[in-house]
């Protein structure tokens, strides 16, 4: 069965690792998105506010890097297990984009 695992979704950069490298030789940095936002669900209307842990690897990892805390950010990618040993969701950034005069 092929389930799609997409997501996309927009807020600020709430909290930066430092870049570091895998043992292979590849970029990685971990990052909070903090999203605030209304949604309509049963029939009214729900503020939404959540922080979400994210993870980058080369090109994209470089790129939040250079960011500064508090840039409005829009990222995509998918949800993972963040290890073995911990089955908490994390997302995984294919795609990162900074968002001019929010």
């Amino acid at each position: 069965m092929n389930v799609e695992n997409r997501v996309e979704i927009a807020g600020r950069l709430a909290a930066l690792d430092a870049l570091r490298h895998t043992p292979a030789g590849v970029a990685v940095i971990e990052f909070r998105l903090h999203h605030e936002s209304e949604r309509d669900e049963a029939g009214s209307r729900r503020k939404v506010n959540a922080d979400i842990d994210a993870i980058a690897f080369e090109t994209e990892a470089r790129l939040v890097a250079a960011a500064t805390l508090n840039s409005p950010i829009r990222v995509e990618g998918f949800l993972c297990a963040k290890s073995r040993r911990s089955r908490k969701a994390l997302l995984h950034a294919t795609r990162i984009e900074f968002i001019e005069g929010e």
